[in-house]
């Protein structure tokens, strides 16, 4: 709960102003059964009519402010929990978009995003709650037992001997509810996650024939998640009827014990009906402080989610210049005997950042390129080229070795700093829902001009100049209109529109052509030779006229040289050309 306080404390002025309407709100409900009973037992008696008109013009005065406090009161709290909870998932939001990537990997995405959603509503509830019925529920019950108490004590000693019981049951119930929602909040996580991966990988799911499968993969986590609900709000629900029964009881007593002092003369008749309505409001405040606890639990569990996540501390401590290895070369990116393991336990998410997603991906990567070189890198899937980015990137830090730009030590650079140098295309990497030249400039001061060359560079200008909107053309979610090479030649754009001083092309040329392929190569070549180009690659074709080539295999580099010197000295480099090129042949 100390993240809803934390992020209410902005908002004090506005919410100690909704407190104070729901404070007089509920005072004047607590006079309107007084001023009955004095109506009914004082004035009706007397048959003076302006009297009876002038009490009960008062009565509906008091209604009136009461209705219109409420309103007020309401209006205000809602607002200010809306506040709240906007502040909380836009710091979550931020928070998650600088985690490492060994914090991204702990949390996990469909946690992240549930965090988000559906913690994030509970947050609000809970912000709305303590500004409105945290204040009316205890009111109504200690303001209605205080003024029965001043009428008839004996009639109060009932309520008054049930409240312990009440309240034990309250406690009793609600200790168990922060550990029962927290665990339907991680059931939310599996059916997040696998509703994600469904639908994002939906093509694949139809084409193997697999809906019924994902359908019964997703009914199990909707299932347990259902399940886990119903058990927290079953037993959470156990005290209000219990509670109910009890007050119920509690009111039988109280209109025999009533009805008797009434025919006996020791009570007047309006006392019991302003009795009847101050029990009515006690149960109200009671049943009222067990939703509260109820959705505290729930909210308490959200927030300490969110919490989590909120307050953790990013593993980015930028290292002093004179801490950091210095390389023993000057050339412009340099590795010298990297290595590198996933924490155990860990999963990449290959969708952000790319990664194998296992442990050892890394052992001994040793290599050097000078400033406006290139190295390509070529092997299995799974083999650690991505890894190698990552590390590059300092998305993650080498578990031995040092990593150089520009000769510094990458984990020297501020983040920012670091990463305005690269222009980068991921495996699976991401078209947006916007247009091709937002898509390309995405965000940054890029001119048209520039937007264009890019575009004629990575031959996206090819399938854009046919369109009717060109650049202006919308592209759906994820590039759903577009077709594969075309959205990996929008993604290559994006990446040359900054004129970044390193390039990084991961596997993102393998849905085009050979001749496209090579028409992009001869481009980038021609108008960005400054940069420094990394390419990934499944295709010898596309890395063979690279400066230096590096083959990898299960996290190791088995090859390193020119096309040529590796043909004569890594066989299995060998094996890939002449597979390859035999086959074009």
């Amino acid at each position: 709960m100390g993240l809803i306080f934390r992020f209410m404390k902005p908002y004090v002025k506005t919410i100690v102003l909704a407190i104070f309407l729901k404070f007089a709100s509920t005072i004047f409900e607590l006079l309107l059964p007084y001023v009955l009973e004095h109506l009914v037992d004082d004035i009706v008696p007397l048959g003076v009519t302006s009297q009876v008109i002038l009490w009960g013009s008062l009565m509906f005065v008091t209604a009136v402010v009461a209705w219109a406090c409420n309103v007020s009161a309401n209006r205000t709290a809602i607002n200010n929990a809306h506040k709240v909870s906007y502040d909380v998932r836009q710091q979550c939001f931020v928070k998650t978009m600088n985690l490492t990537g060994r914090q991204f990997d702990e949390f996990g995405l469909p946690s992240l995003i549930s965090r988000m959603t559906s913690d994030s509503y509970n947050v609000q509830t809970a912000a709305q709650q303590l500004q409105s019925l945290c204040v009316r529920a205890p009111m109504m019950l200690i303001g209605g037992l205080f003024m029965m108490l001043t009428m008839d004590f004996r009639l109060s000693l009932i309520l008054l001997c049930m409240l312990p019981v009440l309240f034990a049951i309250i406690f009793l119930i609600s200790s168990k509810g922060i550990p029962l929602f927290r665990k339907v909040q991680q059931k939310l996580d599996d059916v997040v996650r696998i509703m994600r991966e469904s639908i994002t990988g939906i093509r694949v799911v139809k084409a193997l024939s697999k809906t019924e499968y994902e359908m019964r993969r997703f009914r199990t986590a909707n299932d347990n998640m259902m399940n886990a609900d119903v058990f927290a709000g079953t037993t959470m629900a156990v005290p209000g009827p219990l509670i109910q029964l009890l007050l119920n009881i509690g009111l039988t007593f109280v209109v025999l014990l009533g009805a008797r002092r009434v025919d006996a003369g020791l009570m007047k008749p309006g006392v019991i009906l302003a009795f009847l309505t101050y029990f009515n409001m006690i149960t109200m405040g009671v049943m009222g402080i067990n939703r509260i606890f109820i959705s505290l639990s729930r909210a308490s569990a959200s927030a300490n989610r969110m919490a989590t996540v909120i307050d953790t501390p990013i593993d980015e401590d930028i290292l002093p210049v004179s801490e950091a290895k210095k390389p023993h070369g000057d050339e412009f990116i340099r590795f010298e005997h990297v290595s590198f393991s996933y924490a155990a336990g860990e999963e990449e998410d290959a969708e952000n950042f790319a990664g194998e997603g296992r442990q050892n991906a890394l052992t001994d990567i040793d290599f050097a390129i000078p400033k406006g070189g290139s190295l390509g890198i070529i092997g299995p899937t799974g083999c650690g080229k991505t890894t190698i980015i990552n590390l590059l990137m300092h998305f993650y830090d080498a578990t031995e070795g040092g990593v150089f730009v520009d000769g510094r030590d990458v984990r020297t650079y501020p983040k920012d700093e670091l990463r305005r140098k690269f222009g980068t295309v991921f495996q699976n990497d991401l078209v947006f829902r916007d247009s091709l030249r937002h898509n390309i400039s995405f965000g940054r001061d890029i001119s048209n001009e520039m937007i264009e060359q890019a575009a004629l560079d990575a031959q996206a200008m090819e399938f854009i100049s046919e369109l009717d909107e060109g650049l202006d053309f919308m592209a759906s979610i994820k590039g759903a209109n577009l077709s594969g090479g075309q959205k990996q030649r929008l993604l290559i754009a994006r990446a040359q529109a900054g004129t970044p001083d390193i390039l990084i092309l991961d596997d993102s040329s393998s849905a085009l052509d050979y001749k496209t392929d090579a028409a992009m190569r001869r481009a980038i070549e021609e108008h960005h030779g400054d940069s420094t180009l990394i390419l990934i690659a499944q295709r010898v074709s596309s890395v063979m006229n690279m400066d230096h080539v590096m083959v990898m295999d299960n996290g190791c580099c088995i090859g390193y040289g020119t096309h040529d010197e590796l043909l004569e000295s890594c066989p299995e480099y060998k094996e890939i050309y002449t597979t390859q090129m035999g086959a074009m042949q």
